[in-house]
């Protein structure tokens, strides 16, 4: 996505711990049973033709970056209150496929760029997780992305779309403070729907639903180690919302 001297001009500035965190992802494979299961009750519910066209696929980017604690962060958005779907809901970047992006990736950094103002060129793209079902029945494919410069990255929110651009450290998605769960009915299933507190600064934020799934995932997968909680209900093939 970058030139061979910006990027070197960028992976510069990136830590050790960085470097090791892109080399360990840039080889992960989602589990191709739990993709394929995704792909499977998309298709039951909309049909093949309907679920694989750009508007029925979506990509979010999942942008890591090293804190000034050298904890590993993520950028994350409040939506506008004016949106139709989800307003006011914290997301993170990202939205439906346009039929010339040419893969996901370019998808979700396009769409962040929209969204924030993060130009492509300062998001390293280097894993893909497996696909999500969002409940408007979107095949949301997750894009891990690192930022190897924050100082390069001043936000710029689109004020139609996006309210508030923030970020919050990954870890917190594995463990169980300042987290609770629902028990909900979708589909024919019954699923655990998680909810995340996060405070910075004067503000506070919920980080819930496909969002906060995702973010489990995505933590479990950089930390290789599984949440201190439930993630779903068990005895059930499908329980992301």
């Amino acid at each position: 996505m970058e030139s061979g001297a910006a990027a070197a001009k960028s992976f510069s500035t990136g830590s050790s711990r960085l470097f090791a965190l892109a080399q360990q992802l840039r080889v992960y494979k989602p589990p191709l049973n739990e993709a394929e299961e995704s792909t499977r009750k998309l298709i039951s519910h909309v049909g093949f033709q309907e679920s694989m066209s750009p508007a029925k696929k979506a990509a979010v980017l999942i942008c890591l970056f090293e804190g000034d604690d050298g904890d590993l962060r993520v950028i994350l958005t409040k939506r506008s209150s004016g949106l139709s779907t989800h307003s006011g809901e914290v997301s993170l970047p990202g939205g439906k496929a346009e039929e010339d992006d040419k893969d996901d990736g370019v998808t979700a950094t396009r769409e962040a760029e929209e969204e924030i103002g993060l130009h492509p060129s300062l998001v390293d793209v280097v894993s893909f997780l497996e696909p999500f079902l969002s409940q408007h029945l979107l095949r949301v494919i997750p894009v891990v992305g690192i930022l190897w410069d924050r100082k390069a990255f001043s936000p710029t929110p689109n004020p139609a779309e996006v309210e508030a651009v923030f970020d919050a450290p990954l870890e917190m998605f594995l463990k169980d403070e300042n987290r609770r769960s629902e028990e909900i009915e979708w589909m024919g299933n019954k699923h655990l729907l998680h909810f995340f507190d996060y405070n910075t600064g004067d503000k506070d934020y919920v980080i819930w639903g496909l969002t906060a799934v995702i973010l489990i995932r995505a933590a479990s997968v950089v930390y290789q180690r599984p949440p201190a909680f439930i993630v779903k209900k068990p005895n059930f093939k499908y329980s992301r919302m």
